[in-house]
């Protein structure tokens, strides 16, 4: 898969996740991804992932992230800052996040792997 067409689909991913299409995210993912957050946990399989970020839109019910660029890394990834901010249900208190995403595609174009982590924890590239 080429650079461009990675960055495509995360910026897609990204869309959606923003407009909070649950249903359109679902078909996005790969049946035996993994998805990693240092906010979050670890989850394996899509019907996790989704329970998961079911869970995190009722949490966050205005969830927004800014990602201001996309970059293109090895094994068909790509990699991103970004700041979400929303109100955080159970307290209510408003939230802002930074962090460092990480997604990785199969050859179809199918979310395999994402890994979310916190400012200070980047890792090197794989």
């Amino acid at each position: 898969m080429h650079t461009v067409q990675s960055i495509e689909l995360a910026r897609n991913y990204v869309t959606l996740s923003n407009n909070h299409d649950l249903t359109q995210i679902e078909r996005l993912f790969a049946a035996d991804a993994t998805y990693y957050s240092a906010y979050f946990g670890e989850y394996k399989g899509s019907s996790a992932i989704h329970a998961m970020m079911v869970s995190f839109f009722d949490r966050f019910p205005d969830a927004h992230w800014e990602v201001t660029g996309y970059r293109g890394i090895e094994n068909s990834g790509v990699e991103f800052a970004f700041t979400m901010t929303g109100m955080d249900a159970s307290s209510g208190e408003q939230v802002k996040r930074q962090g460092l995403e990480r997604i990785y595609f199969t050859p179809e174009g199918l979310i395999r792997h994402i890994a979310v982590y916190k400012p200070g924890d980047f890792p090197e590239l794989d």
